[in-house]
C-alpha cells in the first residue's frame, strides 16, 4: 500500500494507464494475476496469463508438462488430491532477467491437514507478455 492508501495493483494499473510503467511492472502484474486465478482455481484466467505453448513444472511426478491442455490435465489431477495455495511475497530478476518470485506454499491434503507449508522460488520467463516457461527452486 502507498502513502495515499491504494495498493500496489491500483497504483501499477493507474501508472500503466497514464503510460509511466515499464515492461516489469506489466510482468509483476500478471504474474500476481496468475497467482489469483490459481488460489481460487479459475484455470481459464491463469491459463489466460501462459504462451500456448508454455513449459510448466510437474512438481508432484516431476519434469514439465508442455501447452495450455497439459496444464489443465495436471492441475484438475493436482487439485483432486491437495490442497495447494501459493502467495507471492517478493519479485526480483535474475542475472539472466527472469522474474524471481519468493512464494509462500501451503499444500493441505483433502482432509485440511497441512502436509507443506515452506517458502519457494518461482523462476518465469516472459515473452511477448506471456509466460513461457516457470521452473521451482527449493
Amino acid at each position: 500500500m502507498d502513502r495515499s492508501g491504494h495498493t500496489l495493483r491500483t497504483c501499477a494499473a493507474r501508472n500503466y494507464d497514464a503510460g509511466i510503467v515499464g515492461v516489469w511492472t506489466v510482468d509483476r502484474d500478471l504474474l500476481t494475476n496468475a497467482y489469483d486465478a490459481f488460489n481460487a482455481r479459475d484455470i481459464d484466467r491463469a491459463l489466460a496469463a501462459m504462451h500456448a505453448e508454455v513449459d510448466w513444472p510437474n512438481g508432484m511426478e516431476g519434469g514439465y508438462v508442455h501447452g495450455h491442455g497439459a496444464v489443465r490435465d495436471y492441475w484438475t489431477r493436482q487439485w483432486r488430491l491437495i490442497d495447494p495455495r501459493v502467495e507471492p511475497r517478493r519479485f526480483g530478476t535474475d542475472e539472466t532477467g527472469r522474474i524471481v518470485v519468493d512464494v509462500h506454499q501451503v499444500i493441505r491434503d483433502r482432509s485440511g491437514n497441512t502436509v507443506a507449508d515452506q517458502m519457494v522460488q518461482h523462476v518465469y520467463t516472459i515473452r511477448d507478455g506471456l509466460i513461457r516457461h516457470m521452473e521451482i527452486r527449493k
